[in-house]
């Protein structure tokens, strides 16, 4: 029995890696369209607020939950992902084990 095949977890991990230093670097990239919604309506309604000479308080606010919202999800996700990769390879070691103690001698 080979190792287990985790390539595509391995990928999926390092992609949402990937994004989640692109969201701590304040890039648009990987944001849903929920979270760049949040973040473009943040940025609009500040700089109007700005432009009348009002404090863009609320604005900053919502624009900085934005991107926490959009850091939680990523660390969420790749926590899911490890937890799978942890459980594909526990799998095919008690396959293996299960295999070796199931010979004849």
């Amino acid at each position: 029995m080979g190792k287990p095949d985790t390539r595509r977890l391995d990928k999926a991990i390092q992609q949402a890696t990937r994004k989640l230093d692109a969201v701590r670097n304040r890039e648009m990239w990987p944001l849903d369209g929920r979270e760049r919604r949040a973040v473009l309506g943040g940025l609009a309604t500040g700089s109007y607020r700005v432009t009348r000479g009002n404090s863009p308080d609320r604005a900053e606010r919502k624009i900085d939950t934005a991107w926490q919202s959009a850091e939680t999800r990523l660390v969420a996700e790749i926590a899911a992902l490890q937890a799978e990769r942890v459980r594909v390879v526990n799998d095919a070691a008690k396959a293996k084990a299960a295999k070796k103690s199931s010979g004849w001698w």
